[in-house]
């Protein structure tokens, strides 16, 4: 008795498309990989810019609140000159200082280091290692006929969180304390403290505009 052998189909040849689909894939899945880290890098910069403009922000709330306290004490200006208070200066009681000078860079010290703020036992109201200094370019003046109006420079410094531009050479606040110059931040305004009068010397002769 003969067995009957089943019919087998011959296998299907195989596709020659087949190894192109599979680098396809390979491709696609490398470019979705760059594109996501572009992604993950842009947001890295974003976030940066977004910490250096908030720093700024506060920088600029500092420097104005020192400008306000000098233009209240404008007979005391010379008083609050300082090379620079902030970060690194040992806490203080300000409250038991005895002139107002001592007691407005003692309080700007404090607001500098960023007391106002405190998170995990850390302070952070503030830029990072932020300080500030007053510096006198004029002292005024009320010598007869040489009257002159008192010129100050409030600046506030701080870590920068990568390089840029360097401060301008005249803006001296936190130099060297950063590393690279790259990495310091500077801010700066101007304070005018006027002569309300101007006495003249005995010997001058008032001549009226006809």
């Amino acid at each position: 008795m003969t067995m009957a052998t089943p019919n087998r189909s011959p296998l299907p040849p195989l596709s020659r498309h087949a190894g192109t689909t599979m680098i396809e894939v390979l491709v696609t899945v490398v470019i979705l990989a760059f594109g996501l880290l572009g992604i993950a890098a842009f947001q890295a910069k974003a976030q940066v810019g977004s910490v250096e403009s908030y720093q700024r922000a506060q920088a600029v709330v500092l420097m104005e609140d020192m400008h306000a306290r000098i233009s209240a004490s404008p007979a005391l200006a010379a008083s609050y000159v300082t090379t620079g208070v902030g970060t690194g200066d040992a806490p203080a009681a300000c409250n038991l200082l005895s002139t107002r000078p001592a007691r407005d860079l003692c309080e700007w010290s404090q607001a500098l280091r960023g007391t106002s703020e405190v998170k995990g036992g850390a302070n952070v109201g503030a830029m990072a290692g932020a300080r500030g200094c007053v510096q006198q370019v004029v002292a005024a003046s009320n010598v007869p006929n040489q009257c002159q109006h008192g010129i100050y420079i409030v600046s506030v410094a701080w870590q920068g969180l990568h390089k840029t531009k360097p401060p301008a050479a005249g803006l001296a606040c936190g130099r060297d304390l950063y590393g690279e110059e790259e990495y310091r931040r500077v801010i700066s305004t101007r304070v005018s403290i006027g002569v309300p009068t101007c006495p003249m010397s005995p010997t001058s002769t008032f001549i009226p505009i006809p």
